[in-house]
């Protein structure tokens, strides 16, 4: 096997004349072959279907062109034209005539779709096990679940199968499979990158999301998709904020407060936070987490029944046993319920809003633990929950957010953290990631690297 490449890395191969599109496909392909075990896919695009991609290149201006010749993956609740959907429930699939925005503007800027991910189904899930398509398996520690939904995409990219993948982010689906296998998530603020063409989760939250394994090709990404889509009806004109990623107000959340983590876990994040550069302001972690335990623990449940219920009323055979309980109890969430949990959502925002008057980057555990694929599986609920704990509220408060990895535990199993920061501060959120990550964004507002935290990217 060839070694994993950037888009960076790739572009500069391709400018060279010392790799083309077509052999790169055929490379990626047969490492696809050698990986199958890990279940990363539910379809990929066979030679007759990858043609027309890459034989468009040749219409297409190199220098114009930011992804030319990039592959990528989808995950398979994102429309890709001419390829059936899933949302990882064979019998709910569906072929779209037209790509979702975000695949339409990475294939106009010259990305080549390989293939549809692996997921938990309808996007329920934060594990990566519950799918017809088996269990994807971690990318490092194959015994161990790979955090899902968007298990496939993050697999792929840390395989090397492709330099970055789309996933979808609700309650973490973007940043928990990115703190398991060693990776980049970036979830941008809600409203920025046009859901239309997703199959939706919880409508009002739901927002795609990249796996890359750097900064820098998440920044690449966020330029060619970002931007405002009049036919989606969640799209929003988003004012961006700055601040100076030199000088970044750094908060975190006082360990002390956090409900119980793994001791290695805990102590890898102990040590980041020592390292933060200033002088890092501890938070009350306390409205975050529980603004975070309504997302299933209150009538988000309903708006996960009204994407999927009345598919699920006809068919509830073709759903996996664990996700049809799950979006099933939504049923039972009345108009008052939703009111009511409104109320005290807003009521937790302004207090979050107001953390944020003293810091431009709030730090957080990604994940408290991790567990084996035979854990989850014999223990479905609590185990997916848990993994929650720490990412569950980052959109309904309207926060955007990137995971990092960070080095591992001794006993070698992968640990992120995350940077939030209020919607609209995507591109200042993403130049202090980098520089905490030793590297450049590529982003005018990164001046130069700190390094605090370097990641053995494998």
């Amino acid at each position: 096997m060839t070694e994993p490449r950037s888009v960076a890395g790739l572009r500069e191969e391709f400018k060279a004349g010392r790799l083309d599109p077509a052999a790169l496909v055929g490379q990626l392909g047969r490492r696809a072959d050698e990986t199958e075990d890990y279940a990363a896919w539910t379809r990929r695009l066979d030679v007759d279907e990858l043609a027309p991609y890459v034989e468009r290149l040749a219409g297409l201006r190199f220098g114009e062109s930011p992804l030319w010749g990039v592959p990528f993956a989808i995950k398979d609740n994102i429309d890709l034209s001419g390829v059936p959907t899933t949302a990882g429930c064979p019998d709910f699939a569906y072929t779209p005539e037209r790509s979702a925005f975000v695949v339409e503007r990475l294939v106009a800027a010259g990305a080549i779709p390989v293939g549809k991910t692996n997921m938990d189904q309808f996007a329920t899930g934060l594990v990566g096990t519950r799918s017809p398509y088996g269990p994807t398996r971690n990318a490092l520690r194959s015994d161990y679940i790979s955090g899902g939904s968007s298990s496939g995409s993050a697999v792929a990219v840390k395989l090397g199968l492709v330099p970055f993948a789309l996933g979808t982010d609700t309650a973490g689906s973007g940043r928990v499979p990115a703190a398991f296998n060693d990776l980049v998530g970036f979830k941008p603020s809600r409203g920025w990158w046009s859901t239309r063409g997703l199959v939706p989760a919880c409508r009002t939250l739901d927002c795609v999301s990249v796996f890359t394994r750097s900064v820098a090709d998440a920044v690449t990404v966020a330029d060619v998709v970002g931007g405002f889509d009049p036919e989606d009806p969640f799209a929003r004109h988003l004012d961006f904020s700055d601040f100076d990623s030199r000088e970044t107000r750094y908060g975190f959340w006082d360990p002390a407060a956090l409900p119980s983590m793994d001791e290695g876990y805990l102590a890898l994040y102990e040590a980041f936070v020592a390292r933060l550069p200033g002088a890092p302001t501890p938070i009350d972690p306390s409205p975050f987490l529980e603004a975070g335990g309504m997302l299933y623990d209150g009538p988000w449940l309903a708006e996960r029944y009204a994407a999927v219920g009345e598919f699920l009323e006809a068919n509830p055979d073709s759903l996996h046993p664990v996700t049809r309980e799950v979006i099933a109890a939504g049923r039972e969430l009345g108009a008052a319920d939703g009111f009511r949990a409104m109320y005290r959502l807003a009521a937790l925002k302004r207090a979050t809003e107001g953390a944020f008057r003293d810091m431009d980057v709030l730090v957080a555990p990604t994940v408290p633990t991790i567990y084996r694929i035979p854990e989850v599986l014999r223990e479905p609920f609590h185990t997916n929950a848990r993994l929650g704990t720490f990412t569950n509220a980052v959109n309904l408060l309207d926060l955007c957010a990137v995971a990092i990895p960070t080095e591992p535990t001794p006993d070698g199993l992968p640990f992120g953290v995350t940077l939030m920061g209020l919607a609209g501060s995507d591109y200042a959120l993403l130049d202090a990631a980098a520089r905490l990550r030793g590297e450049s964004s590529g982003h005018n507002g990164c001046g130069g690297s700190v390094g605090i935290a370097p990641a053995a990217m494998g």
